[in-house]
């Protein structure tokens, strides 16, 4: 039990995992920066940047100009290995204005929370470069936009049918779910192997559906676990999905103008789901106006001794996620001003998010632990009960029944496209 208390004996990626997952943890305000020493100095560097290189200069307040206040932004900046690189400390403008630019070798685009700096900006790049004003986005690296009066749909269809047709599947007979309910596959070392080099290319064209397919994400995760020892039963699983993306190659994601703007999510994990090492998987979904924008399935990168842990470690990542999201949605001025709710299935993470009990089963998962009760008792997020048949992130963790899948599906906003009769 000391090791899981101290996290000696973990493997040296294991270890490095833990630590990238409680990163997360930066503080959301400056009351909670200051009784940290560390964020302290790296507060004292930022202002000794700003007198440095005279940032701002203090002058009387002009007749009818409005003052605009500062906050402060945190963030633990990692290198490639995982391992903390340096703390930043940022002081800005509460009504900053935001620019975020997306650019790929030509293909460039740009969103904004201000109109002016949205048509500076298009003006100053069409100065500097020979470009050509597309107007608003209907197509990205594969990603179809359809941008109407009553909202919005993403969808991949395009670029899934070319997948189809690269693996010889376009002809493929069409099936409703991407995996057989109750499927475990596990290395085995048996089987007839089969070319990798293949194999990888049709999980790294599924992996790159996942950006606006979230219900192929659980199986498409699992399958990417075994590309360095691949063989007929992994390529069967990967063309099931193939399969299914061929019946229903013209679903998106939609999200309604008007429909409800606060961010809501979803927690759940599934206990020593993988077969080979006994680690368990976590999910969660994000969802807002009807349709879910932020989704995840993943191994977590520890083995866990009970579910109350394994709950506390999926529920981690997702308030991590929160704090993220929330930043994002604030500055383009969907500040979100009550606390996020986060459903959970799990009564036990309930209460202990809620109440100082430490017995048994939790006081090896005291960090986890502090960090989600101190976001719960902030107001930055509220845990809340949900029924399991209403627990739309399964559809990460497990596979499902057909008619489970299918009404996940729908509570996830993934349907046809609403302005196609």
């Amino acid at each position: 039990m000391r090791d899981y208390e101290s996290r000696e004996g973990l493997y040296e990626e294991e270890n490095t995992a833990y630590q990238a997952l409680f990163v997360g943890s930066d503080p959301v305000s400056f009351g909670d920066a200051v009784k940290s020493m560390k964020w302290k100095k790296t507060m004292d560097v930022e202002i000794e940047a700003i007198e440095r290189n005279d940032t701002w200069k203090l002058i009387d307040l002009p007749v009818e100009a409005k003052k605009v206040g500062v906050k402060w932004v945190y963030k633990t900046k990692l290198n490639e290995n995982g391992e903390v690189d340096k703390y930043k400390a940022q002081l800005t403008g509460k009504e900053c204005k935001i620019l975020i630019v997306c650019l790929y070798v030509d293909d460039l685009i740009f969103t904004r929370n201000d109109e002016s700096m949205f048509v500076e900006f298009k003006k100053s790049m069409m100065i500097e470069f020979d470009m050509t004003d597309l107007g608003k986005m209907r197509y990205f690296l594969g990603i179809e936009v359809m941008q109407r009066s009553d909202g919005i749909f993403i969808s991949h269809r395009k670029y899934t049918q070319e997948v189809l047709e690269r693996f010889n599947m376009d002809k493929c007979n069409p099936i409703h779910n991407p995996i057989v309910p109750g499927c475990k596959l596990m290395k085995t070392g048996d089987g007839v192997r089969i070319d990798s080099i293949f194999y990888k290319q049709i999980v790294e064209n599924l992996m790159y559906l996942t950006a606006t397919r979230p219900d192929v994400m659980f199986v498409v995760s699992h399958i990417s676990r075994f590309m360095d020892c691949p063989t007929k039963l992994y390529l069967q699983a990967a063309k099931r999905i193939l399969r299914y993306l061929k019946g229903i190659i013209d679903f998106g994601v939609f999200y309604k103008k008007g429909g409800n703007e606060k961010l809501i999510a979803y927690t759940d994990s599934n206990y020593a789901r993988d077969l080979d090492d006994r680690k368990s998987t976590s999910g969660y979904v994000f969802m807002l106006s009807i349709g879910a924008m932020s989704w995840s399935s993943k191994k977590q990168p520890v083995i866990s001794l009970s579910t109350t842990e394994v709950e506390f470690i999926a529920a981690t990542l997702c308030v991590s996620q929160v704090i993220w999201l929330r930043r994002i949605l604030e500055g383009f001025k969907h500040a979100q001003h009550d606390s996020t709710i986060v459903y959970c299935d799990n009564s036990s993470t309930i209460k202990l998010s809620k109440n100082l009990v430490m017995h048994g089963c939790s006081k090896h998962i005291d960090v986890r632990f502090h960090f989600l009760r101190k976001l719960t008792k902030d107001g930055i997020v509220e845990m809340v009960h949900c029924h399991t048949q209403e627990q739309v992130v399964d559809i990460m963790t497990k596979p499902l029944k057909l008619d489970v899948f299918l009404k996940m599906c729908g509570l996830l906003g993934i349907c046809l496209d609403p302005g196609v009769n």
